[in-house]
């Protein structure tokens, strides 16, 4: 556990049929056997450029040529896209460190977070340690906090008009990164520094503020201050297009995040009084997370593997390029141990579940869960 990390939360120990021993020793033998390293390959690499061009090129586009406004208003959704292209694929397996063997490659992929409006520091908290330690428990995985606006488990209060979630989530899910480049990473540097939470040794708070500040001018400044002097169109025109890329890039990630755990099938687990959650973390893995679509080629290529999230969960420090076959290993280990795994065939069957779920949840607790 991480230094920081509230000690009132602890995992069952107790797992008599060794479950999570079993599964870790097959998948470990499957890489043996065939001679693989757990860590990106030359598809990952291959895929980064893809993503970054993706991300990128249409910026250099809209600046560097004359072209309709309307089509460089489509460039900005393309720029979106590829930003939730360059997060799911890139950032994300470098800040888990398995982008690369190398720790250089894995800490510069990390690095991508800054040109998508996030923080380093911040993400390895809230993601690394605080989600994937503590998925869904309430209080502690700060996934399930969306403020009052949004209710994502029974334990959080309710509110009237939670009752109409189900309407008006999806609108609010496009607004995350946005969050992000504005408001959410000084409230969350600033809350994670106090509570002295960390990912690894605690950092220089002074050199963590230096770093956000820095990198949020630079930020703004490539993508709003620059284009105002480059561009011959008004200022508010490119404010509107900052905001179709965030949107179209926060929308994307949202709707991935929420399938993989705010779904019918999985649970919001509370402590009981001692402060123990009833499984061991590898088993609470199975009972709160989710797959979808883990057939369909497309979403597994752009999601950077985030629809297999039971693989991801109980083996983070695993490259998504290797969940494909891994989840054979999973599944059977799970079934094999009567334990659930839980996995959508499609992403319509995941989304439709997931708001389903939201409107279950939006009614008052004495009705929806008795």
């Amino acid at each position: 556990m991480q230094e920081g990390i509230q000690s009132t939360v602890r995992f069952s120990r107790k797992d008599p049929a060794k479950f999570f021993k079993t599964l870790n020793s097959r998948v470990n033998d499957y890489f043996k056997e065939n001679n693989l390293k757990k860590t990106g390959n030359w598809k990952l690499h291959l895929k980064s450029v893809v993503m970054f061009s993706l991300f990128l090129t249409p910026y250099f586009l809209i600046l560097t040529l004359d072209m309709n406004q309307w089509l460089q208003l489509l460039l900005t959704i393309v720029i979106g896209i590829g930003m939730a292209g360059v997060g799911m694929n890139v950032m994300h397996d470098g800040n888990h460190g398995s982008y690369s063997s190398k720790k250089w490659l894995n800490k510069l992929m990390g690095a991508s977070i800054y040109i998508l409006a996030g923080n380093v520091y911040n993400w390895k908290v809230q993601h690394n340690v605080l989600h994937h330690t503590y998925t869904n428990i309430p209080g502690h995985d700060e996934d399930l906090d969306a403020g009052r606006i949004i209710r994502f488990s029974k334990q959080a209060p309710w509110h009237r008009f939670h009752r109409f979630q189900h309407f008006y989530s999806v609108f609010l899910y496009g607004l995350l990164t946005l969050n992000w480049a504005i408001t959410t990473d000084f409230k969350q540097m600033r809350r994670y520094l106090k509570r002295k939470l960390s990912y690894g040794s605690f950092p220089n708070p002074t050199k963590e503020w230096s770093i956000l500040i820095i990198t949020k001018v630079i930020y703004l400044t490539i993508w709003i201050v620059l284009p105002m002097l480059v561009l011959d169109i008004a200022w508010w025109k490119v404010l509107i297009g900052f905001f179709a890329m965030h949107y179209t890039a926060g929308l994307i990630l949202s709707i991935v995040f929420q399938l993989a755990h705010i779904v019918e099938e999985t649970e919001t687990v509370a402590p009981d009084k001692t402060g123990t959650i009833k499984n061991t973390w590898a088993i609470h893995q199975l009972f709160t997370t989710s797959n979808f679509a883990t057939k369909n080629k497309i979403i597994n290529w752009f999601t950077g593997g985030l629809n297999h999230q039971v693989e991801h969960h109980i083996f983070p420090n695993i490259s998504h390029v290797h969940y494909s076959e891994i989840a054979k290993i999973v599944k059977e280990t799970a079934k094999e141990f009567n334990l659930p795994y839980y996995e959508y065939k499609s992403t319509r069957k995941a989304i439709f579940s997931h708001f389903r779920h939201l409107k279950a949840l939006g009614q008052k607790p004495t009705l929806a869960y008795q």
